[in-house]
């Protein structure tokens, strides 16, 4: 690495090194950015020490030590706990800070931080981000930011790092608000397609050859026919957790709430996440076609059973 280039990079704290927050770390270490890295569980954190970064005690402290603080955390309450309070990242924050909240929380809670960090005189931009593990391990994801656009221009640098494309929204909250749009798709879409699997097969079309043709048909986004190799394998290791698609059916459902938007589809695709939760099911969201499986009791027809259809009442 050019050193001299490195200088003029400014050094990073990243709050969350779960499954998005380490990977987008790495990508960060390897443009040749200053890290320091904060995780409530310190394990986490010391695996990209391991890697070239400096481990922070308290988001105070990574802030302190830092020009630009990122976060990637699960919630709007995960988002609080690591910003305010004694140890948080704004008691630590100085002149020269800037904030880049990659979480996807509600709108308000966007709303709250950039307001908090006004206060203190530093720059906040919410900067959700739509993709998984692959995609940040490619640098293809696509990111949505709210904010002052001046601050998501002096950001832009970092974030190209991360993602193929970025956008800028509008005012603070506009970023998460287009994540829970961009998701309201993502979980409905899953649903609808766990729903159609679950017929073809009940109907009698052979697993392998349904799934074949389902993943050559333009009907499929590109996510879901990524997703066809673990209904095959029938394993679902986790890119994006179920449990993470049910909060932010949470977050779209509140907003509907607030803005007087009727959303059926949306409400009834999160009470069948929520039965798949309450079985245990929190493996990556595409389990919910296993879920529908064994709903349509896939899982107790004999092999090559072609249900007869039932005769004109």
């Amino acid at each position: 690495m050019n050193t001299e280039s490195n200088k003029l990079k400014p050094s990073i704290g990243f709050i969350g090194m779960g499954h998005m927050g380490s990977h987008m770390a790495q990508r960060l270490l390897d443009a040749g950015y200053q890290l320091t890295v904060y995780d409530r569980t310190e394990e986490k954190a010391q695996e990209v020490g391991q890697r070239g970064a400096l481990v922070a005690q308290t988001p105070k402290d990574l802030a302190a030590g830092c020009q630009v603080v990122m976060a990637c955390v699960t919630n709007d309450e995960a988002q609080h706990n690591v910003m305010f309070g004694p140890d948080g990242a704004l008691a630590g924050v100085h002149a020269g800070s800037m904030i880049i909240d990659l979480s996807t929380v509600s709108p308000d809670a966007s709303r709250r931080l950039y307001q908090a960090a006004k206060e203190q005189g530093v720059p906040m931009i919410d900067a959700a981000v739509s993709g998984s593990v692959p995609q940040v391990e490619q640098g293809s994801l696509v990111i949505f930011a709210g904010g002052e656009q001046e601050t998501y221009q002096q950001c832009k640098p970092i974030l190209d790092v991360l993602g193929a494309n970025s956008f800028y929204m509008g005012a603070s909250g506009m970023g998460t608000t287009m994540k829970l749009v961009v998701n309201t798709l993502l979980g409905l879409g899953m649903q609808a397609l766990a729903e159609a699997i679950a017929l073809g097969e009940k109907a009698g079309v052979e697993k392998g050859l349904l799934l074949d043709v389902l993943g050559q048909t333009a009907v499929l986004t590109p996510g879901q026919k990524s997703k066809l190799d673990n209904v095959r394998r029938e394993q679902y290791p986790t890119n994006f957790a179920l449990s993470l698609m049910h909060k932010d059916f949470s977050l779209v459902l509140s907003q509907a709430y607030d803005l007087s938007v009727s959303m059926p589809a949306t409400a009834a695709a999160q009470q069948m996440y929520t039965a798949a939760m309450a079985k245990g099911m929190d493996a990556d969201f595409s389990i919910m076609i296993k879920f529908m499986e064994e709903l349509a009791a896939l899982s107790a027809l004999p092999e090559e059973s072609v249900p007869n259809p039932l005769p004109n009442q």
